[in-house]
C-alpha cells in the first residue's frame, strides 16, 4: 500500500498491511454500518475513515449510542422526577442531555437532588442507605441490561425504583434494513452487546435480507479485518454471520446474562431517536417486578408528561446521524451552536455519540 502505517496505532502492522492489499485487490465499494459507540471512537480515533475509503470501504455509523437514542420523552420524564423532590441517579452523560427546555444538570443546579452513579448497584447502595424515593434511570442495550436484571433479582430496597429506557439492537437494524433508507452491503456488529447475546439473534437478518454481517472487535485490527470479511462475503455471494471476535464472543453468549434479562423483562414497542417505533425493541419489567417500576410508582406525577407530543431540537441533525444518513460535520449547528460543553442533541454529549467523537478528534482548531 501507499499508505504509511507507522502513522497508525496498529498492533500487527504488517497484518494490516496484508488486509489493505487485498481489500485493494478486490476492487469493491461497499457500504456497511455499525452500530456501536466504540467502533465509531475507534475509526475516527485511529484514522481509519480515509483509510479504507481509498480501498472502497465506507462505514456509516448507526444507533448504536444507547445514549443518544434515548428519547425526549423519557428525558422530560426524568427531568420531571427530579422537579418534584424525588432523588434521581444516573450516569454522567444522561445528565447533560438536553431536554425541551433543560437538563437534568439544570435541575441540580436548581436545587434537584441529582446524583451520577457508576452503575446501578451505586443506586441501590444509595437507596439503602437514605429515607427517601430513589429512581434509576435504566439506559442501555444488552450489554448493561443484565447488571440492571440482577439488582433487581437482589432485591433492592422498596424506595427504590428504575424508569426503564433500555433498548435492544436487532429489532433496530430490522428495521434500518426494512426502510432501505441507505443501500448497505453489509454489518459490522457490536462486540459488547454480541458478548451478551451471541451471535445467533443476528442470523434472521442474514436470511430475510441477504446482507453479510461480521462481529468485530475494537482494535483498528479488528475493524479492518471486519470490513475485508464482509468484502469477502460479498465477492463470494455469501451472506453469513461471521465471528471475528471470537476471543469474547460466543454463539449462544453468555446464558446466565440472558437469563436474568429474560427473567426481569419482556419486549415492549419504543421510539428511537430518530426512528419511528421499532417493534419490541424496548424493554419493560414484568408484572412480578412493577414494584421497581418508576412509571407505575410515579403515575401521576408523570401524567403531564406523557400528554405531550415531543419532536427534535430545531436544525439538529442527530437523528439522521443515528440513521447514517449524514455524518456530524454535515450539521449546520456541529461545533458552531454545538458542542460539548453546550450540546443541542445527545449525539454531542455522550463519550459514544458520533458528534462528540468528531468534535474530539476531527475538529482543528
Amino acid at each position: 500500500m501507499d499508505i504509511d502505517l507507522d502513522q497508525f496505532k496498529f498492533r500487527d502492522k504488517e497484518r494490516a498491511d496484508e488486509i489493505l492489499k487485498e481489500l485493494k485487490k478486490a476492487d469493491e465499494d461497499i457500504t456497511v454500518m455499525h452500530v456501536c459507540g466504540t467502533h465509531q471512537d475507534t475509526l475516527v480515533k485511529h484514522g481509519l475513515e480515509p483509510i479504507l475509503n481509498e480501498v472502497g470501504v465506507d462505514i456509516r455509523q448507526g444507533p448504536g449510542c444507547p445514549v443518544c437514542v434515548t428519547n425526549q420523552k423519557e428525558i422530560e420524564e426524568i427531568i420531571k422526577l427530579s422537579k418534584e423532590g424525588i432523588t434521581v441517579t444516573a450516569f454522567g452523560d444522561m445528565i447533560h442531555v438536553p431536554g425541551l427546555n433543560s437538563s437534568l444538570s439544570d435541575a441540580k443546579s436548581e436545587g434537584a437532588k441529582v446524583k451520577i452513579v457508576y452503575g446501578v448497584d451505586d443506586a441501590v447502595k444509595y437507596a439503602e442507605k437514605h429515607d427517601e424515593e430513589v429512581v434509576f434511570m435504566s439506559v442501555g442495550f444488552e450489554t448493561t441490561t443484565p447488571s440492571i436484571a440482577s439488582a433487581i433479582l437482589n432485591g433492592p430496597p422498596d424506595n427504590f425504583s428504575i424508569l426503564t429506557c433500555n433498548r435492544v439492537i436487532p429489532p433496530a437494524l430490522k428495521l434500518i434494513l426494512e426502510t432501505g433508507e441507505i443501500s448497505l452491503d453489509g454489518l459490522i456488529e457490536p462486540g459488547h452487546v454480541s458478548a451478551i447475546i451471541g451471535t445467533k439473534p443476528y442470523e434472521p437478518l442474514s436470511q430475510k435480507f441477504k446482507i453479510p454481517q461480521v462481529v468485530a472487535g475494537f482494535e483498528p485490527l479488528d475493524l479492518l479485518l471486519a470490513a475485508f470479511l464482509l468484502v469477502r462475503q460479498k465477492q463470494e455471494g455469501r451472506a453469513e454471520v461471521e465471528n471475528e471476535y471470537d476471543r469474547v464472543v460466543r454463539p449462544e453468549g453468555n446464558l446466565k446474562a440472558i437469563n436474568a434479562m429474560e427473567t426481569v423483562f419482556k419486549p415492549k414497542d419504543v421510539e428511537w431517536r430518530g426512528f419511528p417505533t421499532i417493534k419490541n425493541s424496548g424493554l419493560k419489567l414484568r408484572k412480578e417486578y412493577e414494584k421497581y417500576g418508576a412509571r407505575k410508582n410515579f403515575e401521576d406525577t408523570l401524567q403531564e408528561v406523557w400528554e405531550k407530543e415531543y419532536g427534535e431540537p430545531e436544525g439538529c441533525l442527530c437523528g439522521e446521524v443515528l440513521r447514517g444518513v449524514v455524518d456530524s460535520e454535515e450539521c449546520p449547528k456541529f461545533a458552531v451552536e454545538c458542542t460539548p460543553q453546550n450540546p443541542i442533541g445527545p449525539c454531542m454529549v455522550s463519550r459514544e455519540g458520533g458528534c462528540n467523537i468528531a468534535f474530539r478528534y476531527k475538529r482543528k482548531k
